[in-house]
């Protein structure tokens, strides 16, 4: 089984960072496979922050500039460095990963999770 954790979330004041972290296990061939980052507020439907895929990203609009996403595929582990955080990033964090050779920008294309990560950005 392909098993996702993610972990790094944490309460931060605006203007600060944080990096998440998500470890690959079972078939860990992930530097072939689109990784993601999800994110998920209250009330509000989860939305795609960034993905990679052999070096090659993609971010959202509103996280272009700040947030970064890159793989250590020595150590299985997906990351992303948030800075200049802002109180509207507060959100669920989630990595994911596909079964496919591409990437997209929809969550139905992601069969494998993580558990999530709560990030809080105070004013």
């Amino acid at each position: 089984q392909v098993q996702l954790v993610d972990s790094g979330g944490g309460s931060v004041q605006a203007g600060g960072s944080l990096r998440l972290s998500c470890v690959v296990s079972g078939y860990t061939d992930s530097n072939t496979r689109c990784m993601a980052w999800f994110r998920q507020a209250p009330g509000k439907e989860r939305e795609l922050v960034a993905h990679i895929l052999r070096g090659d990203t993609y971010y959202s609009d509103s996280v272009k500039g700040r947030f970064t996403i890159s793989q250590d595929n020595a150590k299985n582990t997906l990351y992303l460095q948030m800075n200049s955080l802002k109180p509207e990033d507060s959100a669920m964090y989630y990595c994911a990963r596909r079964r496919g050779v591409i990437c997209s920008s929809s969550l139905l294309m992601y069969e494998y999770w993580g558990q999530g990560t709560q990030v809080t950005v105070s004013s």
